[in-house]
This record gives structure tokens, sequence and C-alpha cells, in this order.
């Protein structure tokens, strides 16, 4: 008994620790006062002064463009390489995901510097274009660490068997391997998704100016303080992630249900 009170004592600490400031910003998002350590009584103000901030507005835009191209790049990208990286012998999977795995543990300043400067050697002018390929490079091999788990639960006479049925190599691979992987597939894109959105550091060194992603600007009005309309804004996007984390794992319950009572 006492062990598995402490055990949910500890459990509902780290959460109180993890989403208490969440908590709080979505309180003084409703606050009055542009103090953000006084409350001085209920508003929806910053709500509405929200979508007449062309600044956060305009940092929004990109931030949203950026996040779901570079997903949906990188979903792309990644998925296929990981059906590559599955075929590969031993050896040479082996060599590949090493070099995958670099990115990921590779510090997000090396990263963002290295772009930079390989940018600047191609001639290629920093802005949005250069924004959108540091965070599909930054993305692929997120998506391979979640799609290629997916493939190795697979049966490897799967994809034989339907071309033994008369399936030719695409439809077999669209109609066979695709669904069959596909919770992989959606997670990789969402991990896409909420990097790109919270990057900050490469976004930093491979934007130019006039294009600015969320981070950045919150970045700059850190020296004058932060407008209050972003607590608003935070407000808006943690509900809406929520509600689609929510939606996603209905959906995937439900699947489940329908392959159990099938």
């Amino acid at each position: 008994m006492v062990g598995r009170f402490l055990k949910r004592l500890y459990g509902s600490l780290i959460y109180i620790f993890l989403y208490a400031p969440i908590l709080i910003l979505i309180v003084f998002s409703f606050n009055d006062s542009r103090s953000r350590g006084q409350w001085g009584g209920f508003t929806l103000k910053w709500y509405k002064e929200l979508f007449t901030d062309s600044q956060i507005m305009s940092a929004l835009y990109y931030t949203i463009i950026v996040a779901i191209i570079s997903a949906l790049v990188a979903t792309l990208i990644g998925t296929a390489a990981s059906i590559g990286i599955h075929e590969m012998n031993r050896k040479q999977k082996s060599l590949i995901m090493n070099l995958t795995y670099i990115p990921v543990l590779n510090a997000d300043i090396v990263t963002g510097i290295s772009l930079m400067i390989l940018f600047i050697f191609i001639r290629l002018d920093l802005g949005l274009v250069t924004l959108l390929i540091a965070h599909i490079t930054f993305n692929i091999p997120y998506v391979i660490l979640s799609v290629l788990p997916r493939l190795q639960q697979l049966d490897n006479n799967l994809y034989e068997a339907a071309l033994d049925l008369g399936a030719t190599p695409w439809y077999a691979l669209w109609r066979v391997i695709i669904p069959e992987i596909m919770p992989g597939i959606i997670t990789g894109a969402l991990f896409a998704f909420t990097l790109s959105i919270d990057d900050f550091v490469i976004s930093f060194f491979t934007t130019g100016s006039g294009v600015s992603n969320l981070s950045i600007t919150i970045y700059s009005m850190a020296r004058r303080g932060i407008k209050p309309q972003i607590n608003a804004l935070s407000t808006i996007m943690f509900i809406t992630v929520l509600l689609l984390l929510l939606i996603i794992d209905s959906r995937a319950n439900r699947n489940i249900d329908r392959k159990e009572n099938a």
C-alpha cells in the first residue's frame, strides 16, 4: 500500500510540475492587467487583440506554413527511407541508422550553424525556402525512427503474399504495407509538426529578414516584455493540440476495437 501510494504521489508531482506552468499561462491569458504577476480581473480583450496584431499573425502564418509543409515532406521522405532501410542487410542498416541518430543526438546549435554555412556557401538567400529546407532536414530522422519500428513488426511474408495474389508492387505497397504502418506514419508526422512549431535555434540561424516564426518573435519580445496576446495564442495552440491528440487517440481505439471484433 505504501509503495503504491508513493508511486502515485511521485507521478502526480511530475504531472503537476509539467502542467502547472501551462495552467498558469491559461489563467493569465484572461487577466485584465498586463502584469504577469498581478490579477486585474477577467477579460477576453487579449484574444480580440491577438487577431489584430500584425506581428504575431505574421509569425503564426509562417510557423503554421513551415510546420505543415515540412511535416508533409519529411513524412513522405522519411516513410520512403524507412521502407528502404528495412530492406537493407544488417551491416547497411546499422550504418544508416547510426547516421540517422546523429541529427537527433546532435546539438541544435551545431545543426543550425552548419545549415546556415551551407546555404551561404551555395549562395542561397536566407528566408522562407532555407527555413523550410532546415525544418525538413531535422524532421526526417524523427519520422524514420517512428515508422521503422512498425515495419519491423510486420510479417515479412505479407508483401510477398500480396504479390502472389496478383497485386502489383505499387498496389501491394499502397494497399497492404502503408495501412499496416499508418500509426507510425501519423506519429512521425505529429512529431515533425510539433518539432517544427517548437524549434527556435535552427530557425534562428536559417531564416532571413522578413521571415520570422513564433519562437523567434517571442524571443525578440523577451527584452521588451512578452505581450499578453502571446498568452492567449499559447492557450489556443495548447487546446488545439490537446483536441487533436484526443481525436487521434479516439480513432486509434476505434480501429483496435474493430480489429478485435473482426
